[in-house]
């Protein structure tokens, strides 16, 4: 019996490859300038919640983590059809998104009581979350039992790193990452941070003057991490992501995959991925970068 995949929005997968997928999604909620809030992905795709945060410079964002009955609203369904089930959230590091849906996990238990279930914590975030999501399909596709597949997934979370930057340092502060002193004398020298997660955890990666040299020193970083541990990229997943430039993410990618080309790679080009909401409210509507996980399954070469 296929197991049926859940995760939380911060997967990034966006309303319409998620039901492409078959993938179930739990919304964040989000608000700007109200209190308002609205679902990321259901009331508001990233696109739309991006642009008015640009259109609105100053005004910061929140969002508010999926509760218990988020989750039994969309897990009762498949618990009654008799189905297994396997939610991925975003990092419990990062959010108590993980916790929500183990509670709902455990209710759903005792009203189902022949239920398979497992909650996974990604360990990730945005792109590489949804990474595992998409593999998460894969194993279900080929018929993996659940604990199998759950397992599996777990194996892999230490092998994810992103590489990225954003713009607006300001939005790095209100979130409390950075001090005002900090955003203000970036702000004043045009200074952007360079931001890399792995091992569950944001590390700072060091800083570039202009959005230009940012970009560049990403995409150096990236390549001076394969040329470090020389990885077989048909067991990799490699994917770019970003906020609202979608002019600015075409030439990154195509720069990104010609270097690979340039290094002996032959991978295919990375789909696009909008980075949602729920991260981008720590920065903003211009995060951009490049992200890796292993695979469970190695793609043909």
């Amino acid at each position: 019996m296929k197991f049926q995949v859940v995760s939380d929005s911060s997967c990034d997968l966006g309303r319409e490859r998620a039901a492409r997928l078959g993938v179930r999604l739990v919304s964040y909620y989000a608000a700007l300038g109200s209190e308002t809030y609205w679902r990321e992905e259901r009331d508001i795709t990233a696109v739309e919640f991006y642009q008015k945060m640009a259109d609105n410079p100053g005004v910061f964002p929140r969002t508010s983590m999926p509760s218990m009955e988020d989750y039994l609203e969309v897990f009762r369904p498949i618990a009654a059809a008799g189905d297994p089930l396997l939610c991925i959230c975003l990092n419990a590091r990062f959010s108590a998104s993980f916790q929500s849906a183990c509670n709902a996990a455990e209710l759903l238990k005792e009203e189902y009581p022949q239920v398979r279930a497992r909650v996974v914590d990604s360990q990730f975030a945005t792109v590489l979350q949804g990474q595992m999501v998409e593999e998460a399909t894969v194993l279900r596709d080929l018929d993996w039992d659940l604990d199998r597949a759950a397992d599996a997934l777990e194996a892999i979370r230490p092998s994810g790193h992103i590489f990225f930057t954003t713009n607006d340092l300001e939005y790095l502060r209100h979130g409390g990452r950075i001090g005002k002193a900090e955003a203000t004398l970036g702000s004043l020298l045009k200074v952007k941070p360079l931001i890399g997660m792995y091992d569950a955890e944001l590390h700072n990666a060091g800083i570039a003057q202009g959005r230009k040299n940012s970009l560049r020193k990403v995409r150096d970083q990236f390549f001076s991490y394969l040329e470090k541990t020389k990885p077989d990229l048909n067991e990799w997943r490699v994917v770019t992501g970003c906020g609202l430039d979608r002019a600015e993410y075409d030439a990154f990618t195509d720069e990104i995959f010609a270097g690979l080309a340039r290094m002996g790679y032959q991978v295919p080009r990375s789909e696009y991925y909008q980075i949602g909401v729920t991260i981008g409210v720590h920065t903003g509507p211009t995060p951009l970068g490049v992200g890796m996980v292993r695979r469970v399954i190695p793609a043909k070469p």
